[in-house]
């Protein structure tokens, strides 16, 4: 008889990594103009972490789901095969589009997707 697999379990950091905030301040410049930046940054510093499940993340930023082929899902995925604790999202309301912008950790988002749509993963939103 095959014996049921063991859950993969998701760690978390606490609170984003400090490299988090400059790599979200990269992709959000292609966005908004810096002024506005500054703002969603120091939002995303001084926010509480929140919690949405990650099928509820995809939906409302209207991303498409990277498969593992993806170098960066894949390490993610190795991460949390490893057990590594992952740091949380960095999330954008954008009213303009009726989004949200993942400002940091997409492919830590796909990852974790990747073992349970409903995982309930750690964020910071502002907007």
């Amino acid at each position: 008889m095959k014996s049921p697999k063991t859950p993969i379990v998701i760690s978390w950091l606490g609170l984003p990594e400090e490299h988090d905030y400059p790599a979200a301040h990269d992709y959000l410049s292609l966005i908004f103009e810096n002024e506005k930046i500054e703002k969603l940054i120091a939002g995303l510093k001084n926010t509480d972490i929140t919690h949405f499940k990650a099928k509820d993340i995809f939906r409302a930023s209207k991303l498409s789901l990277l498969g593992v082929s993806n170098s960066h899902v894949r390490k993610d995925k190795k991460n949390i095969e490893k057990g590594t604790s992952l740091s949380p999202l960095l999330l954008v309301r954008d009213p303009w589009t009726s989004t949200v912008i993942i400002a940091d950790g997409y492919h830590r988002l796909c990852a974790v997707y990747a073992y349970d749509e409903d995982a309930v993963i750690p964020c910071k939103i502002v907007g």
